[in-house]
């Protein structure tokens, strides 16, 4: 993956949307991702490390290799890393594509919010397999843009979403690339494949989910490409701004919102 296919950016403001988002979903998403002590875990497209202090934290006694294309990104991870005094971080600049792994070097494959992003998630798949020990696990996680609903309902804020989608398919990626996990892992040649889909519900009666995945996490993932949008004639500036103001209103104590994970494990 290169750092043009990545349609989010590698701003500040973007790592601390990525902190946000992997804070509030920890428990959702990863309340079941368990290594035993002393497996040695490939983090692949780590990005800032907003998933890695999540993930490593909860499994202390496991050793993580995590590794991204971005050199920036890295540089956030280590001191995301550090500040979380975990001591069990390995972080390598690396290519999901050209690891410089032997193969089999790895008891467990751990993958977050990567897949969409590359215009060859098969491949990737395929790669980092090779390097996953016989018997051993691999963890796969990935959201689908097309599963957001919302209330109020608005053409706008649905126009603004498809932005976002489109930008990511011409970029090469695939925001809607959960419905597709199963049959990836599965042509990839892993065994026992099994999805399970972690659901997002956010109203006022769970107000830190509002705040923390409606507002903050996806409201400001969406209106990140508004200016890539307008330029690429997506949409024009005013209907986009509504679209935007019209998410922001689903974390309104009226509004609710949805969206679905899905979380893949497989065995090589």
């Amino acid at each position: 993956m290169s750092d043009e296919s990545y349609v989010h950016g590698y701003s500040p403001t973007e790592s601390e949307r990525l902190c946000d988002q992997a804070g509030t979903l920890a428990g959702l998403l990863h309340h079941d991702t368990r290594y035993a002590d002393g497996r040695r875990v490939l983090e692949a497209g780590c990005g800032v490390g907003a998933q890695t202090v999540v993930v490593a934290r909860g499994n202390p006694g496991a050793e993580f290799t995590s590794v991204d294309v971005s050199a920036d990104s890295l540089e956030r991870a280590e001191a995301l890393v550090m500040e979380h005094g975990l001591g069990n971080v390995r972080l390598l600049e690396a290519d999901v594509f050209a690891l410089p792994f032997e193969l089999e070097s790895f008891d467990d494959v751990f993958v977050c919010f990567l897949l969409e992003h590359l215009a060859e998630p098969l491949e990737a798949l395929i790669r980092l397999r090779r390097v996953l020990r016989p018997g051993g696990t691999m963890t796969v996680i990935e959201g689908d843009h097309g599963s957001a609903f919302f209330h109020p309902d608005s053409a706008y804020a649905r126009a603004a979403i498809r932005c976002l989608v489109d930008l990511q398919s011409a970029a090469g990626g695939d925001a809607l690339i959960g419905r597709r996990l199963y049959p990836l892992m599965c042509e990839a040649r892993l065994k026992e494949v099994r999805v399970s889909p972690r659901f997002v519900y956010a109203d006022a009666s769970r107000p830190r989910m509002a705040e923390g995945f409606t507002r903050r996490t996806f409201t400001a993932m969406v209106a990140g490409v508004r200016e890539q949008a307008v330029a690429a004639g997506l949409a024009t500036a005013e209907d986009f701004d509504r679209g935007i103001q019209d998410l922001e209103r689903t974390a309104e104590p009226e509004g609710v919102f949805c969206y679905t994970f899905f979380k893949g494990l497989a065995s090589n």
